[in-house]
């Protein structure tokens, strides 16, 4: 195994956890942002609203897609498995 081959699974690896990642963060900051906006023009400070709405929301988008997640996850592992054979 060189020097390449390693750098080269990292990167795949990190690109692989930031596809599935990404869209989860960005719903949860869009979701976050939106009830801040709402609490300073409303001046109400309740910590459960920021939570709640955010956990529910983040459910939500890993509902719709887990189909996506788990073919993301399985071809990079057959990727990796075809990698170790290889060796």
């Amino acid at each position: 195994m060189t020097e390449q081959m390693v750098i080269q699974i990292v990167r795949d690896a990190f690109y692989h956890v930031l596809l599935i990642v990404g869209p989860l963060l960005l719903v949860s900051l869009t979701v976050g942002l939106f009830i801040a906006i709402l609490q300073a023009a409303t001046t109400v400070s309740e910590q459960t609203l920021t939570f709640v709405p955010k956990l529910i929301a983040v459910f939500v988008v890993i509902v719709l897609l887990l189909p996506f997640m788990i073919q993301t996850l399985k071809a990079y592992m057959i990727e990796i498995m075809n990698i170790i054979a290889g060796m």
